[in-house]
C-alpha cells in the first residue's frame, strides 16, 4: 500500500507537537483538548486536528487527546522509537556546539565522531567525544555504522565533502554549510541556513516598526 503524502508544512509542526506534548508529560497532564493545545501551540484547533488526522487522529470526541499516548505516537512517526549514530564534521564553534548539545542523545542522536582538519584540534574532547582528522574518516566509517553527518565546516568545502560520505555509504546529511547542496535522489538532505532564520527576524521586526509608528 503506497504511504499517503504528507506535506511539507505539517511535517515542520511535527517537532512542535512533539516539544509542547512533551512539556505537558513533563507537568503531569494526562490529556488535553485540541483547543487546549491550540491556545499554548499559537496553530488552531482545526489545524492541529487535520494535521492529526494525516496519521489516523488519535482523538476522541469528547475527551480530546491522551498526551502520553499521542507524544509517543507522534515521536513514531517522526522515527524517534530509534537510535541514530551521527557525526559532526567540522570542529568549529558550531561543531562543537551541537555535539555539546545533549538533548539530541535523549531524542536518540547519539554523536559518535567529530571531525576537522585543524591539528591543533586533534584529541581535544567534546563532552568525551575526541576530535579526530578528516583523513581518519574513511576507517571510522568502516568500523561504525553511522546513519547521520552533519556538516559545519565552510560552503567551499561543503560539496566533496558530502560526495565523499555518500560514496562512502551516507544517506542522510544535516548540512549547515552556506550552500545549498544537491545530492542523488536517495541521500536524504536538510539544508539549515542560520542567517536565512535571522534575516526573518529582521523583516518582522522591520514591519511591526513600520506597522506601530
Amino acid at each position: 500500500m503506497e504511504e499517503k503524502e504528507i506535506s511539507r508544512a505539517v511535517i515542520k509542526r511535527l517537532p512542535r507537537y512533539y516539544r509542547y506534548l512533551g512539556e505537558l508529560l513533563e507537568s503531569g497532564t494526562e490529556r488535553i483538548s485540541s483547543g487546549e493545545l491550540s491556545e499554548r501551540m499559537q496553530v488552531t484547533a482545526s489545524q492541529i486536528r487535520q494535521d492529526l488526522n494525516n496519521f489516523g487522529g488519535f482523538g476522541q470526541q469528547g475527551y480530546g487527546y491522551n498526551v502520553k499516548h499521542l507524544h509517543t505516537e507522534i515521536g513514531k512517526i517522526l522515527g524517534l522509537d530509534q537510535d541514530y549514530n551521527m557525526i559532526i564534521i567540522g570542529a568549529g564553534n558550531l561543531g562543537q556546539a551541537l555535539a555539546n548539545y545533549v538533548k539530541f542523545e535523549k531524542n536518540g542522536f547519539l554523536v559518535k565522531g567529530l571531525f576537522d582538519v585543524n591539528p591543533k584540534l586533534k584529541g581535544v574532547a567534546v563532552r568525551g567525544i575526541l576530535i579526530r582528522m578528516t583523513d581518519e574518516l574513511p576507517a571510522f566509517l568502516q568500523e561504525h555504522d553511522i546513519q547521520i553527518a552533519a556538516l559545519t565546516l565552510p560552503k567551499q568545502y561543503a560539496k566533496e565533502m558530502a560526495d565523499f560520505l555518500v560514496d562512502h555509504g551516507i544517506r542522510a546529511i544535516w548540512n549547515f554549510a552556506h550552500t545549498d547542496l544537491h545530492l542523488p535522489e536517495d541521500v536524504i538532505i536538510e539544508n539549515v541556513h542560520l542567517s536565512e532564520s535571522l534575516m526573518q527576524l529582521s523583516y518582522n521586526i522591520s514591519r511591526y516598526s513600520r506597522e506601530h509608528k
